[in-house]
């Protein structure tokens, strides 16, 4: 049975995945969709031409991804393809957000990706793909952004690291690195705390960041980063000390009078 599999399948970026995969693979058994949302997923499943499989599962659960493994390890499927996205953010001082949220983000931005990987690896075909999602968050620490930007930054040195420990295998991993994105993601992350205006004007399409990490995969690149102003802050990045960075961050925070809510 070869299968794609996308987790945080019911919205966003995982939602866009599904949608350009069913496009593109016409050679697959299955696509198994994986989020909290049956019914999205079920509403999304309608309209696609490939088969799907819907697992209702939550990551952030320890049992969840239990009964994924005990789902691998049943259905044995050959798997051509894993896209982990599930994941989210939130803005704020760290001290005052709530402690259990932000100990939520690491469950399911580093733990779970790092549990379902370990659980696909075994089934993974050779010239086998692995897209995580990581974020522009990952080049350098961000202040109201603290965790979740350390939890992107943990993702894109876990995927680079792994791509060299099972490069010989044949299975090629790309971390997704997109600033902001048009997706639901804000609607969440902003709950407590306000991005810089600054930052909404570089927002892109899911449909852009998705196309471009699909190509970015195809060509076993190791990190896709979209549109010109990212990839010009990702050079940026490497070379810019990121305490100078920090500090012009926090003068943007000042200028815009941005505040907690």
């Amino acid at each position: 049975m070869k299968i794609v599999i996308v987790t945080g399948a019911s919205s966003g970026i995982g939602e866009e995945f599904v949608r350009q995969l069913d496009e593109s693979f016409s050679r697959i058994d299955e696509i198994w969709m994986i989020a909290r949302s049956e019914k999205k997923m079920e509403a999304i499943a309608e309209t696609l031409t490939n088969k799907v499989r819907i697992l209702h599962l939550d990551l952030e659960q320890e049992s969840d991804r239990r009964e994924l493994q005990h789902t691998f390890n049943t259905q044995k499927p050959n798997i051509c393809m894993l896209v982990n996205c599930a994941g989210y953010g939130l803005m704020g001082p760290f001290d005052q957000l709530p402690l259990e949220e932000q100990m939520g983000m690491i469950e399911l931005n580093c733990k779970a990706l790092t549990a379902v990987t370990y659980l696909a690896l075994p089934f993974m075909v050779r010239n086998g793909r692995i897209i995580q999602l990581a974020s522009s968050a990952a080049f350098v620490p961000q202040m109201n952004f603290a965790v979740y930007a350390a939890t992107k930054s943990y993702v894109l040195s876990f995927s680079r690291a792994l791509q060299e420990e099972v490069r010989s295998r044949g299975i090629f991993i790309t971390a997704v690195c997109p600033g902001p994105v048009e997706t639901p993601f804000f609607h969440r992350a902003e709950h407590y705390g306000e991005t810089l205006q600054s930052k909404e004007k570089f927002s892109v399409s899911p449909t852009q960041v998705v196309k471009d990490a699909l190509n970015a995969s195809k060509k076993r690149r190791t990190v896709s980063v979209s549109s010109l102003p990212m990839k010009a802050f990702h050079a940026a990045c490497k070379l810019i000390p990121h305490d100078f960075m920090l500090e012009i961050v926090q003068h943007l925070y000042k200028k815009e009078g941005k505040q907690e809510k």
